[in-house]
């Protein structure tokens, strides 16, 4: 064997030796792309369910509006026939019943309806909520990758301790929308 050989021999199995100690920063790195995946998927279904819940209050609010304006139809009919005078009482005395009737009815309806559009609207601003916790996971896990791969460039473990602070804020804000209502 000649010199030049054996210390290539040295110098691969010094490589070698590197490598082994750089398997974990490269283990973590696959664990962070993962979570940076799944937190990406998850940030993008609630921003989805946010917007159709959306969709489904503004329905119920423009629900709620003609229902508004018909009951207001009905109270300016109840105050024209409480001031014109109409010959037939009974049947004055009849109609007027009829739209009171109408009037309570949907005074009731009114606020039921209210109610179900202000739940609704609830609903959107929680998915709301969970998103933005899902985007700051998703960046946080994002910036911790980039930061731990700077560890296989320079052989510095400073940098995967860094990157490993990062996506451990990453992966406590996906998890603090189990904490969320």
């Amino acid at each position: 064997m000649e010199a030049n050989e054996a210390q290539e021999l040295q110098e691969q199995a010094e490589h070698a030796e590197h490598q082994k100690t750089l398997r974990p920063v490269a283990f973590s790195m696959s664990v962070l792309a993962v979570l940076v995946a799944v937190t990406t998927v998850l940030g993008h279904r609630t921003h989805t369910e946010a917007v159709l819940n959306q969709n489904k209050a503004t329905d119920e609010w423009n629900y709620y509006q003609a229902h508004k304006i018909r009951a207001n139809d009905t109270q300016l009919t109840l105050d024209l026939l409480s001031v014109v005078t109409i010959a037939d009482k009974d049947a004055a005395a009849k109609l007027s019943k009829t739209y009171a009737d109408h009037e309570e009815k949907w005074t009731e309806s009114l606020k039921e309806e209210q109610e179900k559009a202000e739940g609704i609207q609830t609903t959107v601003e929680q998915a709301e909520a969970r998103a933005d916790r899902f985007d700051l996971a998703e960046a946080l896990l994002e910036i911790g990758l980039v930061i731990t791969s700077v560890t296989l460039l320079t052989r510095s473990r400073i940098y995967w301790y860094l990157g490993l602070v990062f996506s451990l804020g990453g992966i406590l804000s996906a998890l603090s929308v189990l904490l969320l209502k």
